[in-house]
């Protein structure tokens, strides 16, 4: 599903010297993971179990965390698993 208001363009960070002509060409195209293909989660119950005693104990209402994984491609080249597997709760520095 295509959602213009969460879409940002592309960006790197600032160097001395580019690989490349920075100056736009052609026609602006839109790219979205689910566009061509379903994109699937799958994550680890202990992963999820964690993030959730984790949001239990926590006394604000909101806090920040990490979920890290991995990010693979289909041996057809069409579909795209995230396999979410590590819980970090972060630092409030």
């Amino acid at each position: 599903r295509f959602v213009p208001r969460r879409m940002v363009p592309f960006s790197f960070p600032l160097s001395k010297c580019a690989l490349w002509d920075p100056v736009p060409m052609g026609d602006v195209i839109g790219s979205h993971i689910s566009y061509y293909s379903n994109p699937k989660l799958s994550m680890m119950e202990k992963t999820l179990r964690l993030a959730y005693r984790h949001a239990k104990q926590n006394e604000k209402k909101l806090f920040s965390c990490f979920l890290l994984g991995t990010l693979a491609v289909g041996e057809d080249g069409e579909g795209i698993t995230l396999t979410i597997d590590r819980f970090d709760p972060g630092r409030e520095v």
